[in-house]
């Protein structure tokens, strides 16, 4: 008759992702038993020590922005929308500007403005959506190469440097696209699980 254990697939998935199909045994055979059943999905609140969470307050921390700041908790990428579609207020690009160590010309090429034009923004004065989505990109990117390189010291130092693996072009040259930040972001992964290039 076989062996009388019954054995169920379970998988966990966070933020709405949609679990494989659950595969039932049944008592007599070996066999799977080829039951659809609807599909689960698991929706989980993310533990206070997840990755996420720890980016979105290095995020925030190089904006200088606040809890009190946002109109509501960041939670996943898409509540980044919201504060994109606002606006960035430039007290938060000054912020970022001195905790990166980008100048004000750096910024303003990839922001794609003049420096002349940025530099007469008042502090609360908001960048339109699409130089705060470069902003928020920034921020993500410096957030997590300071956890992967263990200070901002040495992220910058990285920034800065030659890398083989891009062409022996610095970092920095990639920052003015997103497709060089997504770039710069798998990078940055790789050297995480100790890839190195």
């Amino acid at each position: 008759m076989g062996k009388k254990n019954l054995k169920y697939g379970q998988m966990t998935v966070y933020l709405g992702q949609i679990t494989g199909m659950v595969k039932k045994y049944s008592i007599e055979e070996e066999q799977p038993l080829n039951i659809l059943e609807d599909p689960v999905v698991a929706y989980t609140a993310m533990a206070p020590s997840s990755p996420f969470l720890s980016l979105v307050k290095g995020v925030l921390h190089l904006l200088g922005i606040s809890g009190q700041t946002i109109h509501s908790p960041i939670r996943n990428n898409t509540d980044f929308i919201g504060i994109i579609r606002e606006g960035v207020p430039r007290k938060a690009l000054d912020h970022l500007m001195e905790n990166t160590g980008l100048t004000v010309a750096e910024i303003s090429t990839i922001i794609r403005t003049s420096d002349r034009t940025l530099r007469r923004y008042t502090a609360k004065q908001k960048l339109n959506p699409e130089q705060s989505e470069r902003i928020i990109e920034l921020a993500k990117l410096y957030s997590r190469g300071e956890t992967a390189f263990g200070n901002m010291d040495n992220f910058k130092q990285w920034m800065n440097s030659s890398i083989m693996a891009l062409g022996n072009k610095k970092p920095k040259e990639f920052l003015d696209t997103s497709l060089g930040i997504d770039l710069l972001m798998n990078e940055i992964g790789r050297i995480e699980h100790g890839i190195f290039a």
